[in-house]
């Protein structure tokens, strides 16, 4: 099939042929007149050539997404398909069955789709106008793979009124209970769809909550914007003693109580309060934990809030760090993805500098293997995970 052209400019060309997913309105020197947004395009280097292949929008920073680089490869149904399965059949491979992300857009070759899997139920979201125009047709393919009990459209993304689409929360397929109960590890969860957080829930954490279990055992742990109580659960399932939810949302925090009574913990109590103010207030009143969890959200969203963005970051760690005892454990993320590694890690070192505290790292995680990092595209890696000893 001819695809209508756009062209590089010169010098652009290398992002492309390292495997680069997206590529910006300003390194386009030209576009066919007949390019229409949301169409297949060619991507042509400066010399002419057939570089890549992918969707266009001219409405959007994101002028092209990288579908493939094989000219010989059409975009047609076979072609999503092949994606999809090929994306599920690797986390089957890693051990993967119950409840994980089966799509995660540039690193599976389809950027602008997440999928979902919540035990016999999908959810997806689409960000990208080219995307879009075969929604009816991802649907089909999701229902032929996973013969799923319902497929759940997430769609209430801000990104997509940069794409000039509208957001939308709708059952698309089959039938999606309001609540469902999902395993991670030890634990069960309840996870909504509809309202949830994300597509329902935070996956990208899954693997990294099992690292709390060598470290909580028989000790007094604190979970700070612990949400649903995801993080808690698992220590109190791992032995903790007892263990601390705190969030803002009381209505999280309902939800979290009604997680603890479906384990059947009673070792765990939820707390409704900002978490920056709690960790002052316990740290006036001497409260003291052997195992703190700062997992917050996203503290900057775009580049120009990384400087406040780290400055929260310090405050909550460095008074978590000053209210561990001599080689108690803090478990401190970031899932900023503006927020580089090496800032982050940085921002450690000056709280630790400031409590007058040492601190060693013992290991370093980022997001599941099921969200895995394209090495070409740096943004495909946006966790950042720390199990810290502090002395």
């Amino acid at each position: 099939m001819d695809y209508p052209k756009v062209c590089l400019r010169r010098g652009e060309e290398a992002g492309v042929l390292k495997g680069q997913k997206l590529i910006y309105d300003n390194e386009l020197d030209w576009a066919d007149d007949i390019c229409t947004d949301g169409c297949v395009v060619d991507v042509l280097d400066s010399r002419q050539r057939f570089a890549a292949r992918g969707f266009f929008n001219s409405a959007s920073r994101l002028a092209v997404r990288v579908l493939t680089r094989d000219e010989a490869e059409p975009i047609d149904r076979d072609f999503f398909a092949r994606r999809i399965r090929a994306a599920w059949q690797t986390r089957q491979t890693l051990g993967f069955s119950d409840s994980c992300r089966v799509v995660f857009g540039e690193s599976d070759g389809l950027p602008g789709l997440t999928v979902d899997k919540f035990a016999d139920c999908l959810s997806f979201q689409i960000a990208c106008l080219g995307l879009e125009q075969w929604k009816e047709t991802l649907v089909e393919i999701l229902a032929e793979i996973f013969a799923p009990r319902g497929i759940y459209e997430r769609d209430d993304l801000p990104v997509r009124e940069k794409e000039g689409l509208p957001q939308i929360k709708a059952c698309v397929y089959g039938t999606v209970p309001e609540e469902l109960i999902i395993r991670e590890h030890d634990a069960r969860m309840l996870v909504c769809i509809e309202n949830g957080q994300k597509t329902g829930f935070f996956l990208d954490q899954k693997e990294n909550r099992a690292s709390l279990a060598p470290i909580v055992r028989g000790r007094e742990v604190l979970d700070c914007f612990t949400h649903t109580g995801s993080f808690a659960l698992h220590a109190a399932s791992y032995g903790a003693s007892h263990v601390t939810g705190v969030d803002v949302s009381e209505e999280a925090c309902a939800v979290a109580r009604r997680n603890a009574e479906l384990n059947g913990f009673d070792n765990v109590e939820f707390v409704a309060e900002n978490a920056f103010d709690l960790l002052r207030r316990y740290y006036d009143e001497k409260r003291r934990f052997d195992v703190i969890i700062l997992d917050p959200p996203a503290f900057a969203k775009t580049r120009g809030a990384v400087e406040g963005a780290l400055r929260g970051y310090k405050e909550i760690n460095l008074r978590a760090m000053k209210m561990l005892p001599e080689g108690g454990f803090l478990v401190t993320c970031s899932c900023s993805q503006h927020v580089s590694r090496q800032a982050f890690e940085d921002m450690l070192l000056s709280a630790a500098r400031d409590a007058h505290r040492l601190v060693r790292v013992v290991e370093a995680r980022t997001q599941g293997r099921d969200h895995p990092v394209l090495l070409a595209a740096p943004e495909t890696q946006y966790l950042k995970f720390f199990v810290l000893q502090v002395f």
